[in-house]
């Protein structure tokens, strides 16, 4: 289970949790860094800045978004290579044609398969380390079906891929059928509220994934908490009796890392 981060105080939360693996959400990342839609409109620069400290940052290994590689094959090299240096575990890549959108939000569209193909292909070639992991995505569920999506996966596993991702099924029959018939290791994204139900985890390892992320589920609740505690703020003219949970202060502290920096003005003071 990798929960979504998508910023320094989620990714620092998460992180200290002892989670296994954490996953840098495109939609999360997009809307905190430009307040922006998660629909192509984030660069390359844009996000591998972000998985650079995010990466810097984690003890754990970091799965990152990359979109569709950002541009042809000569991009997703440049990509890959990029996001590697950065030190991320993992490189997602997705089929969707440029501009892409969000996998759980309508009007999305592929690429040929066998221009996809040549992305993964291109992916494994330009990585250095061979444990730096290749995720491909498939976004053909919503717009080809079912059987087009678990083709693709096949063509994307053969093409070198090393985790395989059908973004959207839309039941847990559809999940199931992804496992039959893709011989893989498989990813899962859990988004509540989404196009997919949100299973639980270990329903998916018995199916055979191994990933299950959580993109949103982050991002969501501190939106939500944030919506309320402003609002009660603007209501009643002062943030006492809130009923939000708060981090306390001195856990925020801690959590930054303050105690390194007053133990260090300590040791140096006059």
């Amino acid at each position: 289970m990798a929960p979504g981060v998508f910023d320094m105080i989620s990714l620092k939360v998460a992180d200290r949790q002892g989670h296994a693996a954490l996953y840098m959400t495109g939609y999360g990342t997009v809307a905190s860094l430009l307040g922006l839609p998660d629909a192509g409109l984030a660069t390359y620069t844009d996000m591998v800045s972000r998985a650079a400290l995010m990466a810097a940052g984690s003890s754990a290994p970091l799965i990152a978004d990359a979109d569709t590689g950002y541009g042809g094959l000569l991009n997703v090299r440049h990509t890959v290579q990029g996001y590697e240096a950065a030190g991320v575990a993992a490189i997602q890549l997705e089929d969707q044609e440029f501009p892409k959108k969000c996998g759980h939000t309508p009007g999305r569209a592929v690429i040929p398969q066998e221009d996809m193909v040549a992305k993964i292909q291109v992916a494994v070639e330009a990585r250095e380390d061979p444990d730096f992991l290749i995720i491909a995505r498939t976004d053909a569920r919503t717009s080809l079906g079912i059987d087009a999506a678990i083709a693709r996966a096949l063509a994307y596993q053969k093409a070198g891929a090393d985790v395989i991702f059908v973004e959207a099924p839309e039941s847990a029959d559809e999940f199931e059928q992804i496992a039959q018939e893709v011989d893989a290791p498989l990813l899962a994204n859990m988004v509540e509220g989404g196009r997919s139900p949100v299973l639980e985890s270990a329903m998916l390892e018995r199916l055979g994934y191994a990933i299950a992320i959580y993109p949103g589920l982050g991002f969501m609740a501190a939106a939500a908490s944030m919506d309320r505690v402003y609002r009660y703020l603007l209501d009643h003219g002062t943030s006492n009796g809130a009923d939000v949970a708060l981090h306390p202060i001195e856990a925020m502290h801690e959590l930054m890392g303050f105690q390194e920096v007053w133990s260090f003005d300590e040791r140096w003071k006059n």
